[in-house]
């Protein structure tokens, strides 16, 4: 009884005691959180993105990324747990720093899966949000939101891990700051165009089927939206900025 009691007490065989407990419960981890992210709805939020192609390619997916991150994280917490128990190496205060490092760490790359994700599901919505917009200057808007999302996700991440990060704040407002600058004349006939399709969607002075004259171009309206009106006549159709229905005005044919 005594052998067995001095057994059990032996550093070794505690730390690998907490080696196994550690594998099983990391596995089982993985496997729950696998189970949730699916319930969740998390494959069809990511599919599409150019993240999962990616995963997909290499043979695994967004879901199992994240499912094995959390897993690693558990395997790397029992494996530096069981290396201290056992002493087999003398350097306590390392080890204690490192596994409170790991945390940081993980939720470091998790962040940065999260904006990866994030960024290319917002370029994907952005850019079929504005498929019909018929101005040069609206294809660089979803890659803006791409890139604003993934340095914001960066920030974050470094944050965690205790990087200084002041000064990339700092580049962040000035981004921002310049982005709203630049957009503001680069998009002047983008936003007029949307001031005027708010003001065409709530007063409707013109409706699908009516038959108008915008400038020179004359048809049956087909679809108003936020940024065009669309018409077309026997032989074409024509798609109208919203801001030219204020420049040229409308002439609606009421018979």
């Amino acid at each position: 009884m005594v052998e067995w009691q001095t057994l059990i007490d032996e550093p070794a065989v505690i730390a690998a005691a907490v080696l196994a407990l550690g594998l099983v419960i990391g596995f089982l981890v993985g496997r729950l959180n696998k189970e949730l992210l699916s319930a969740s709805g998390v494959p069809d939020a990511v599919e599409g993105t150019p993240f999962e192609r990616t995963a997909q390619s290499l043979g695994t997916s967004t879901v199992d990324i994240v499912a094995r991150l959390s897993s690693w994280f558990i395997y790397g917490i029992a494996v530096l747990t069981a290396i201290h128990i056992a002493q087999l190496l003398d350097t306590d205060a390392f080890w204690l720093r490192v596994t409170s490092y790991i945390p940081q760490v993980f939720i470091a790359i998790l962040v940065l899966i999260l904006g990866f994700i994030v960024a290319d599901k917002s370029e994907l919505v952005v850019s079929e949000y504005l498929r019909g917009v018929k101005l040069p200057e609206v294809s660089v808007i979803p890659k803006i939101v791409k890139y604003t999302v993934l340095f914001v996700a960066f920030v974050i991440a470094l944050g965690q891990i205790n990087v200084y990060v002041v000064p990339l704040l700092i580049l962040l407002t000035v981004y921002t700051a310049g982005i709203v600058i630049i957009g503001a004349i680069t998009f002047k006939d983008f936003l007029i165009s949307s001031a005027a399709g708010i003001y065409l969607l709530l007063n409707q002075p013109y409706s699908i089927g009516d038959e108008i004259t915008i400038g020179d171009q004359s048809g049956i309206v087909q679809e108003v939206d936020l940024f065009v009106t669309k018409i077309e006549d026997d032989s074409e159709e024509y798609i109208v900025p919203n801001r030219r229905v204020f420049e040229n005005g409308i002439i609606r044919d009421r018979e």
